[in-house]
Order: C-alpha cells, then sequence, then structure tokens
C-alpha cells in the first residue's frame, strides 16, 4: 500500500524524467502559480499568528517551522491525496478554529483593557509555551490548506513529483507573502485587524467548500478581496494619519 502510494517520489528515473522535460517544468510553473494564488487565505492566518510573538527573531523561526511542518504534510497528503476527496470533516473543524481564532481576537478587543505588564520570554499559553502554540497553530493550518492545494494540483498532473516541485515553489513563495504582510501589519497597524476579518471570510470559505453545500469561491477572486482589502485599509490608515496633523 505505502509503497504505491510513495514510490513514485522514490524513484530516481521519475525524478530523471521531470527534471530533463521542458513540458513538466511549464506545468511546474502553472501548479506554483496557483499554490500561490491557493495559499493567499494560508499567508493572512500565518502573518496574524505570528504577530503574537514578540519579536523578529521568534517570528522569522515560527516561519521557518512552518515551512519544513508545510513540506512534511505535502509530501505526506500527495501521496493519500486521491482520498483526500472525502475528508471533508478536516475542513469544517479548520473552518470552526480559524472562526476561533477570529472571534478570539475581536472579543479581547471589546473587553475591559487591562494594565499591560512587562513579560520575559515567551510567556505561557496553556501546557505550551507562546512560540511553540503559535507553531503549533501554523501547522494545523498547513494540514488544512495542504488539501485543497493538493487537489487542485493533481487535477491538473498525475505526477507526484511534478505536484512536489511545483507545491515546494509555491510553499515557498507563500511564506515571502507572509512575510511582507507582517511587514505591512507593522508599517499600517489597522492592517492586524483587516486580517482577522479576512480570517472570518476564510472560515467561510472553507466552510461552503465541502461537498454537502459544494460553493466554491474562486482563488483570483479572494485573492483579489485581500488586495483590495490591504489598499482599502492603507488608505484608511493614510486618511487617520492626515487627520491627526
Amino acid at each position: 500500500m505505502l509503497a504505491n502510494l510513495y514510490g513514485p517520489f522514490f524513484d530516481i528515473n521519475n525524478w530523471k524524467t521531470v527534471v530533463e522535460s521542458s513540458s513538466d517544468w511549464m506545468i511546474i510553473l502553472s501548479l506554483a502559480v496557483i499554490e500561490c494564488l491557493l495559499s493567499v487565505d494560508n499567508a493572512i492566518v500565518l502573518a496574524a499568528q505570528t504577530q503574537k510573538l514578540p519579536n523578529k527573531k521568534e517570528q522569522e523561526k515560527a516561519l521557518f517551522y512552518g515551512l519544513w511542518g508545510a513540506y512534511i504534510f505535502r509530501f505526506i497528503i500527495i501521496g493519500i491525496g486521491t482520498f483526500l476527496i472525502d475528508f471533508w470533516e478536516i475542513k469544517v473543524i479548520g473552518a470552526g478554529y480559524l472562526i476561533y481564532l477570529s472571534g478570539h481576537y475581536f472579543f479581547s478587543k471589546i473587553k475591559t483593557p487591562k494594565p499591560k505588564v512587562e513579560k520575559k520570554g515567551n510567556g505561557r499559553k496553556g501546557p505550551f509555551s507562546l512560540f511553540w502554540s503559535v507553531v503549533i497553530s501554523i501547522e494545523m493550518m498547513d494540514i488544512v490548506f495542504s488539501i485543497d492545494s493538493v487537489l487542485a494540483s493533481l487535477a491538473i498532473s498525475t505526477n507526484p513529483v511534478v505536484v512536489l516541485i511545483g507545491g515546494m515553489f509555491g510553499i515557498l513563495a507563500m511564506r515571502g507573502i507572509a512575510t511582507l504582510i507582517m511587514k505591512l501589519m507593522k508599517v499600517v497597524p489597522e492592517l492586524e485587524s483587516m486580517a482577522y476579518m479576512l480570517i472570518a471570510l476564510i472560515a467561510v470559505k472553507l466552510f461552503v467548500s465541502i461537498p454537502q453545500i459544494g460553493i466554491e469561491i474562486s482563488s483570483i477572486l479572494f485573492a483579489g478581496i485581500v488586495f483590495g482589502a490591504v489598499i482599502l485599509t492603507t488608505l484608511v490608515h493614510m486618511y487617520n494619519i492626515q487627520n491627526k496633523k
């Protein structure tokens, strides 16, 4: 069973054929672009979650662990990709978790603010440190978002090596998008609240895509919504600065 699922990954001739094929590289490029579009929502969740960490070093370290986790989960999920269509429950759990993240953020905003206490180290959140709770959250989302990406990729190419290489390039690009969003959040603080609004929208997008509902929101449309939201929030930020002046 495992040999049938993962054998192609360890077939040297399969890799050699892909590397030497110009048509396969065109497919890989297409898959990388699709991966970027499908991963915009993942990038938003990553950027919002890593903002909880106290410094840039820990944020980059969390993204690094998340990167390797994404590669490992992608490898596993590509192998069992043909069975994933029945795993709609994972999407429901993922949507519920995202709603929790968004609701928890806004609920904490409307509670009576408490005096800020300077914290040393990573802090604690349940049984894990703040750092590891963020890493675990990132990995959970990697699993959920990998399903859509892998299924979309397998519809274009059935060669798991082609799908894996395309996914690897796409994940790197997606982490780059997450880093860019994190930098923008530092310049435009209002983007953090906008990110959590988008996280709630992502939860709806995930939930309505389950087979029982069957509504697929176009990745291109969603990417347009995200970039439109970023531009609008930036304009609001600039307007607020002008008013203060």
